[in-house]
């Protein structure tokens, strides 16, 4: 699976370029009894449908003219944003992040509580700072990278 992985983002990243998107996250997964190949693109404004319909057309192009065909079995291609509270996963992810509003979710607790809300106002290899409300007051945390069970960006509701 990590060999279709691996083919298929060199044969995505040159199609996303030409629609200005960069290729987010990349997955070939089974569920059930099918198979699927996702694409998650993004760009600066977000991606629209039309840019999944190209890239999803370009892509399915440019596999099936592919020897040897990396992908023998039946398999569902499906290309789309990542979505508005897509998770953060690479480092790249983390640093577009910042001054973005984001949740996390810790292993442990830190001060009684085990998800933060907030927006990331400073990044290192080995923290990040939130800054975030609690009750009518703003406060900052620093939660060391090793105490993030899954991060990911958050809609701040009190700004709609």
């Amino acid at each position: 699976m990590s060999n279709v992985v691996e083919i298929v983002t060199g044969l995505a990243k040159p199609i996303l370029a030409k629609h200005d998107c960069y290729l987010y996250d990349l997955e070939f997964v089974k569920e059930g009894k099918n198979w699927y190949l996702r694409v998650y693109a993004d760009k600066d404004g977000g991606v629209t449908l039309e840019d999944c319909a190209d890239i999803s057309d370009e892509l399915s192009e440019a596999l099936d003219n592919t020897e040897p065909d990396p992908i023998p079995q039946a398999y569902f291609l499906e290309v789309s944003s990542p979505g508005a509270e897509r998770p953060l996963k690479k480092e790249a992810d983390y640093e577009r992040a910042i001054n973005d509003y984001i949740h996390v979710s810790l292993y442990q607790q830190i001060e009684g509580k085990k998800a933060y809300e907030g927006t990331l106002v400073e990044l290192t290899p080995d923290e990040l700072t939130l800054e975030y409300m609690d009750k009518t007051r703003q406060r900052r945390i620093k939660i060391e990278r090793k105490m993030i069970a899954q991060a990911r960006l958050a809609i701040d509701f009190s700004k709609i």
